[in-house]
């Protein structure tokens, strides 16, 4: 009398011993000189994960909205910051979409130059943080919210240097 059934049936007959276990008929399955452990593997292998191809989920942003000077709401987010050179001044570039009628919205860029960075930290002795850059290129766009009008139809490409950089870190009290 043979106590194996179902898959691991199929399992004795491919990995069976040769060794004699009281039962001419049954024999224990082996693989390798040791007995096989059997996992219930329902739709998966153990040498791969069960969602190779599966794509990354894309990240969730955040639709904020900001009201400007002058009447407008718009509503943001931002997309992307990378590294750019504008005019072969080094620096880098910030990513927002715009919204003026919650249909569409447009990319505005806002290149925040190296150099004024690099001029206020020897000024001050303060080297600003990721998150103290990417807040002086959120509160530029404010501001150009703020003082650009029908700034849906003119999107303006917007730089943070020497000249604006102490006006928008007050804002920020840096």
């Amino acid at each position: 009398m043979c106590d194996v059934v179902g898959p691991l049936a199929v399992l004795k007959i491919r990995y069976a011993s040769k060794r004699n276990y009281g039962d001419a008929e049954c024999t224990r399955p082996f693989r390798f000189g040791r007995p096989v452990r059997h996992f219930a593997n329902i739709d998966s292998s153990r040498l791969q994960p069960n969602n190779a191809v599966m794509t990354k989920p894309e990240t969730v942003r955040r639709i904020k909205a900001y009201s400007a000077e002058s009447g407008y709401v718009y509503q943001y987010q931002f997309q992307d910051v990378h590294p750019a050179e504008k005019a072969e001044a080094p620096g880098n570039e910030y990513i927002y979409y715009v919204s003026a009628d919650r249909k569409t919205m447009f990319p505005v860029r806002i290149f925040v130059r190296r150099e004024a960075l690099g001029d206020w930290t020897k000024k001050t002795g303060h080297v600003l943080t990721g998150t103290e850059e990417y807040a002086v290129a959120k509160m530029r766009l404010f501001q150009a919210l703020d003082e650009v009008e029908d700034f849906a139809t003119k999107r303006p490409d917007l730089v943070v240097d020497k000249s604006n950089l102490g006006a928008l870190l007050e804002r920020l009290d840096l």
